[in-house]
């Protein structure tokens, strides 16, 4: 029940983003199962987007289409992206916590699903000369939902909307950064593993 009203609060908030994020954070209108329920849905709505999209704006390959390689590029970004923030605005005197910041970007995300979900029917009836359509709509969700990050960043956090922005591009960066690092160190795995196995075949072949 109290997902159920967390999601129904969706509809307020993305029309109304400044008082919307405020009663999120201290009147706790939205929770943390809702969030959650957001993220799957937006996973849920891509791959849909990936499978059954017209034949006209889909580029995807069906045959090579993997389930849970759409999931993971849904999920992970959404985590890195939080991880950062946290990370990023306990340095900068942010008042958010980290559950903020979860339910915050994932309210933030909404407008990826309430449009691009109708866009798949909606491709699958229109002419290529009425693509314009199709993709002011999908370009259109893109910077909703990015312009609801940056205001509930500014909410979440009590910054202004410059530090707020400013405060964006950095946790962009900080993803950049986990990226990087994570691979480095699974490079890093990777190597001392064949230099272990390589050592104990050398072993192996002497005994």
């Amino acid at each position: 029940m109290e997902v159920l009203r967390g999601l129904r609060y969706v509809t307020y908030l993305i029309f109304h983003p400044f008082n919307g994020f405020w009663d999120l954070k201290h009147e706790k209108k939205g929770n943390l199962g809702s969030a959650l329920v957001i993220v799957a849905l937006l996973s849920i709505t891509y791959i849909l987007r990936r499978q059954a999209t017209g034949f006209i704006f889909n580029t995807v390959n069906l045959l090579e289409l993997n389930i849970l390689v759409e999931i993971i590029s849904v999920v992970l970004p959404f985590m890195l992206w939080c991880i950062s923030n946290w990370c990023l605005t306990t340095l900068m005197d942010g008042e958010g916590s980290f559950k903020d910041i979860i339910i915050t970007s994932a309210y933030a995300l909404t407008p990826l699903i309430l449009i691009n979900l109708p866009m798949i029917l909606v491709s699958n009836v229109i002419t290529v000369d009425e693509g314009a359509f199709y993709y002011f709509f999908i370009s259109l969700s893109t910077v909703w939902a990015a312009a609801l990050m940056l205001v509930g960043t500014s909410v979440v956090h009590q910054y202004s909307m410059t530090k707020a922005f400013i405060t964006c591009i950095c946790i962009i960066v900080g993803v950049g950064l986990i990226i990087f690092i994570g691979l480095l160190f699974f490079s890093l795995l990777q190597q001392m593993f064949w230099f272990a196995w390589t050592v104990f075949q050398e072993i192996s072949l002497r005994f």
